[in-house]
């Protein structure tokens, strides 16, 4: 059955009986290894415990299949259940995987970790359908992920911080759950003894790594910051983005916007019309967002936008480089708001 990852430390917290393994997969590595390692503490508070958990590469099983069955009957000398991680699993694990369960009796738990693995693969399906195995996915994380990130690490670690420094701390974290956890753990080591923890001490220590998010990338274009906006979009076609993808997704915030400014010119105030934006903004996006509003009035975002499907059809139609065609638009539209701030 597939579960969220929100819903992993309820879980854990009393792990049904039933459940013989877990299939974590997905692009967000960080967070798939922090889940492994949660699920493999929930059996063996130490995860290299030798007598408790063992782990497999997917090369080990593709070679001799033997190796897994020989682990997961295995029974600790120490005694207690034991745990069997296998590390970046493919969809070849899922015939030997189903075998394996079909002909054991072992209360072995199996954690299954891949980055490579998508939904419509085998081993992700058999994960969902199957009562007695996890399947969860893990992703890019969203703001309101990065948020409860932050705030779980800001209480496991007893530190203190006040509304303003956490913004700050959300704003500067990735999507990438593997590059905030570096971020934060450079945090502990520079915080030392000290509990209070200030925007200076996230401004020295933590990398801005929210630059090649899309969302930022939105925000610096509708707020004019040009310089931003570039490396933000370098950035991001860098690491593989379409630019046809960039260039819906700042559609979509302008669309955003032009919706509020609409409800906005029939009376409902700022405040009013950000509140009720579905999905809702995260806090820390809030003031950002406002401020666009008193910058862009109809005509003007109804010009962006104008611009930015000009610009997607002629990524799709023409011979000229998309990357360029995207980039030029989004120096015209940031280069423009210079003109009616």
């Amino acid at each position: 059955m597939n579960i969220k990852p929100e819903q992993v430390d309820g879980i854990l917290k009393s792990l049904p009986q039933k459940i013989r393994g877990v299939v974590i997969y997905g692009s967000n590595e960080g967070m798939v290894s922090t889940l492994s390692q949660q699920f493999t503490k929930a059996i063996s508070p130490d995860i290299y415990d030798a007598f408790h958990v063992s782990y497999l590469e997917m090369s080990d099983i593709t070679s001799d299949v033997g190796c897994l069955y020989a682990e997961f009957n295995a029974q600790s000398l120490m005694g207690g259940r034991r745990v069997v991680v296998i590390k970046e699993a493919t969809s070849n694990l899922t015939k030997p995987l189903r075998e394996l369960l079909d002909n054991s009796t072992s209360d072995t738990l199996l954690v299954i970790t891949s980055s490579g693995l998508k939904t419509k693969d085998s081993l992700a399906i058999m994960a969902k359908d199957e009562d007695f195995l996890y399947g969860i996915g893990c992703y890019d994380d969203r703001d309101e992920d990065i948020s409860q990130f932050a705030n779980k690490f800001v209480s496991q670690h007893g530190f203190n911080i006040d509304n303003s420094a956490f913004q700050v701390l959300c704003s500067r974290l990735s999507n990438d759950r593997k590059i905030s956890q570096n971020e934060l753990d450079k945090l502990i080591i520079y915080m030392g003894n000290k509990k209070e923890i200030t925007i200076d001490d996230i401004v020295t220590v933590i990398s801005d790594t929210s630059a090649s998010s899309q969302e930022d990338l939105c925000y610096f274009i509708a707020q004019g910051m040009v310089d931003k906006a570039i490396a933000s979009y370098n950035r991001l076609i860098f690491e593989g983005e379409n630019p046809v993808t960039i260039v819906r997704t700042i559609s979509y915030h302008f669309m955003k916007l032009l919706d509020c400014v609409i409800k906005m010119e029939k009376g409902e105030s700022a405040d009013r019309v950000v509140f009720s934006l579905k999905p809702p903004l995260m806090f820390f996006r809030k003031n950002a967002f406002i401020s666009q509003l008193k910058m862009w009035n109809r005509n003007r975002i109804l010009t962006a936008l104008n611009l930015l499907y000009q610009t997607e059809r002629e990524c799709k139609t023409t011979d000229l480089p998309s990357e360029q065609v995207a980039s030029f638009a989004i120096i015209r539209i940031a280069n423009g708001v210079k003109r009616f701030r």
